[in-house]
């Protein structure tokens, strides 16, 4: 009689873990970030592209998350997307569409060409952040259903030998949620009754992209062997600074 694979096993099987390596990734940055991984990809970009890697890292231990920044309206595209985004374009990383064309060419049991089917032509869409063989794109507060399209667009273009790996940075909202709450309620109470206002993020939703949405795409295994590193903004990634209003 067959028996159920055991969850723990369903939940790991396409999940690795080299960014627990401190030699592939710095402790103070892995402290500082939650990380979710597929076929080893932070140890294939420190190996396969160490420039790209380091650019990473760099972002990674720079960056941190302000909640005058934080706590505002702006969408995906928002503060925080763009100060991302602009890290990475300093260090030479470019918004670019990735298209990609099939050839088929018929051949005969000898090996010479019979003819050449039309050109198929599929047209990607535009990476936040693209150099060498790495995308890269900031998911913030994006609809989840963007998550779709970008896990399965790493997919072909790894398939098609167009990238080696690819990386998502977004949030971790079970761990952000408490915070903003906190840091909100501790501002209002500053306020007198009359200029108080709710949150002005909505914290409560389950249709944005986060952490949480990624794990369950990646365990139903999407990327195929395409590697992926997901990339959150947790509590630890906050600057420690309490909320104030923007001059």
């Amino acid at each position: 009689m067959l028996q159920a694979r055991p969850s723990c096993l369903k939940a790991d099987m396409y999940e690795t873990h080299t960014y627990d390596n401190p030699i592939i990734l710095p402790p103070a940055v892995r402290e500082r970030w939650a990380f979710l991984e597929t076929s080893s990809a932070c140890a294939v970009l420190h190996a396969v592209c160490p420039e790209e890697w380091q650019d990473i890292t760099d972002v990674l231990g720079q960056f941190s998350l302000a909640p005058t920044s934080w706590l505002k309206r702006g969408g995906n595209r928002g503060a925080i997307a763009r100060q991302v985004d602009d890290l990475f374009g300093q260090r030479g990383w470019r918004e670019t569409r990735i298209d990609l064309e099939t050839h088929g060419i018929l051949l005969n049991r000898g090996n010479t060409e019979l003819t050449r089917l039309p050109p198929l032509h599929q047209e990607g869409y535009l990476v936040d952040n693209f150099k060498g063989r790495v995308a890269l794109d900031v998911e913030w507060n994006a609809k989840d259903g963007n998550l779709d399209r970008d896990l399965s667009a790493y997919r072909a273009w790894h398939e098609a030998g167009v990238i080696s790996a690819a990386v998502l940075i977004t949030q971790d909202r079970q761990s952000l949620k408490p915070l903003a709450e906190r840091l909100w309620a501790c501002h209002q109470a500053q306020l007198p009754d009359s200029d108080r206002t709710p949150l002005p993020i909505d914290v409560n939703t389950s249709t944005t992209t986060n952490l949480e949405k990624a794990l369950l795409r990646v365990r139903r295994g999407v990327m195929g062997t395409c590697p992926l590193l997901v990339v959150a903004a947790n509590e630890k990634t906050w600057n420690g600074q309490a909320y104030s209003v923007p001059d």
